[in-house]
């Protein structure tokens, strides 16, 4: 399946410029490198496995190195493979680019039940992120142990609560929310609110309340869980500053989505966009819509096992993008059939259940819908915005959304000048190419060669030219990145030339 894609996940690499969360890359021209140990494990405890190529030089644009001894390549694949517990199961074949010859392994997940897959000489377990594989903490590990028996966190009493602890008027219009549906099923009970709690989940047998009920209904959850709360910040883009508006949002579900689309929308922004008919418009940088799916997502099918009581959903906003995470994986789903399929698996079902009545302070909206509608409706708003589609990154004991937002040379096409003092006019298409990206610099400084490729609607290969020829002219510079793919701004002499 891999070789008959390979053109296609060459293309995907490039234009990430670096490895992707589910694919390895090595160059293994002096052999196989040590650190393909800790990549065989934590692609094999991700969800769905993943990819290991040797034979590409990733600095190089992912170009062939031309591998002496693939024979022995693919044995040394097999015989690492058994040094884990349980082992790694590979599937390996030969394959070709550019003529020359590379090694394609695929890495199967490891078993739900015997995850986390280990190092056996060391013991240690790694997890696949964007960023490189990093070894698991024992709380993480106590996450995948978690994931071996069916979720019941949510219904489990919370001690020292009761009825009493309570929010009374969102207990009303969760219990009217029901009536509305009539009096078959839980509606009969709505006349006895005690009944009805209990019917419901929200109180357990013994009188507390249970989790799910404490989180949707609840006065203060905080109180007992601290940590289940919405931890946001919006990136300075300027490196070495901190974050900024920084801030714990509290209180029940309810009260923590309205309080976080209040701060997206003081947090995130809009751009004047320009129409082809000459009217002007400004343009949210996310659809509002979108956000309030995903944010509420997070905060219905986080883990609420003991292993994450000690971890927030996080919600960043950064100069380029928009990052919402929350612990605990999917659940009865694949992070590729999200938005695709109105699937209905829910990690926490008696919360699911009560969120699908509670409503929202002042504005009265339903939580959820539990309709699986949510993640087709956001894919719906960003492409209406012209937004790329939402990234999903499933690596079991964590979930990550990320949206990216339209390129500012898009949404600001007002003309940059560009003469031929700065890109010469010996070709004029190359010329054209070069003052595009160079266009796309000035208007998002510190963008990757991906990001440029999407704000020109150039191929990749030939933005990746263009800013090799833009850096030897002098005209733009790397700048330091925290990441793989390097990030690119305008030099004094590349500064926009007055018109006129």
């Amino acid at each position: 399946m891999v070789l008959a894609n390979i053109d296609r996940l060459l293309e995907t690499l490039r234009t990430a410029g670096g490895d992707t969360a589910s694919v390895e890359v090595k160059s293994a021209a002096g052999g196989l490198p040590d650190s393909l140990t800790s990549s065989l494990s934590a692609l094999a405890n991700l969800p769905g496995g993943g990819v290991v190529i040797l034979g590409l030089d990733e600095p190089a644009g992912f170009r062939p190195v031309g591998l002496n001894d693939p024979q022995a390549l693919k044995q040394g694949l097999g015989s690492r493979a058994r040094q884990f517990t349980p082992p790694v199961h590979l599937a390996i074949e030969d394959a070709r680019v550019d003529g020359k010859p590379v090694v394609v392994a695929e890495v199967g997940e490891c078993d739900a039940s015997a995850k986390p897959c280990r190092v056996t000489a060391s013991g240690k377990a790694y997890l696949r992120s964007h960023d490189g594989d990093y070894e698991l903490s024992p709380l993480e590990e106590q996450g995948f142990l978690a994931t071996r028996t069916a979720p019941r966190s949510d219904r489990q009493p919370v001690p020292g609560t009761s009825i009493e602890d309570l929010d009374a008027d969102l207990v009303a219009a969760w219990r009217n929310s029901i009536a509305t549906g009539g009096r078959q099923g839980l509606g009969r009970f709505v006349d006895d609110q005690p009944e009805l709690l209990r019917r419901a989940g929200v109180v357990t047998s013994n009188g507390e309340l249970s989790l799910a009920g404490l989180l949707t209904l609840g006065t203060y959850p905080q109180q007992h869980f601290p940590r289940l709360v919405v931890q946001v910040a919006a990136d300075s883009g300027r490196p070495g500053e901190r974050a900024r508006n920084a801030r714990a949002i509290d209180g029940p579900i309810p009260v923590m989505l309205a309080g976080t689309m209040d701060w997206l929308r003081a947090n995130t922004g809009s751009t004047t966009q320009t129409r082809s008919d000459g009217t002007v418009r400004e343009v949210p940088d996310y659809p509002l819509v979108a956000l309030r799916e995903l944010v509420a997502n997070a905060l219905v099918h986080r883990d609420l096992s003991a292993w994450a009581e000690g971890q927030a959903v996080e919600i960043r906003v950064a100069r380029d993008k928009l990052v919402i995470a929350n612990p605990g994986g999917l659940y009865g789903i694949t992070a590729d059939r999200l938005g695709r399929e109105h699937v209905t698996s829910a990690r926490n079902a008696y919360l699911v259940s009560l969120c699908q009545h509670a409503r929202t302070v002042p504005d009265g909206e339903r939580v959820i819908e539990a309709l699986a509608t949510g993640l087709p409706v956001v894919a719906q708003e960003l492409a209406e915005a012209e937004l790329p589609p939402p990234r999903y990154f499933d690596a079991g004991i964590r979930f990550t959304v990320q949206l990216r937002r339209r390129p500012a040379s898009v949404l600001a096409p007002a003309p940059i000048a560009v003469t031929s003092a700065d890109v010469g006019a010996a070709d004029v298409a190359e010329g054209t190419n070069l003052a595009a990206v160079l266009a796309a610099v000035r208007a998002a400084p510190g963008s990757t060669v991906a990001e440029l490729a999407a704000a020109t609607g150039l191929a990749t290969p030939r933005t990746r030219r263009a800013v090799t020829e833009l850096r030897s002219r002098g005209l733009i510079e790397p700048i330091a990145s925290s990441g793989r793919a390097k990030r690119y701004v305008s030099t004094a002499a590349g500064a926009p030339t007055p018109v006129g």
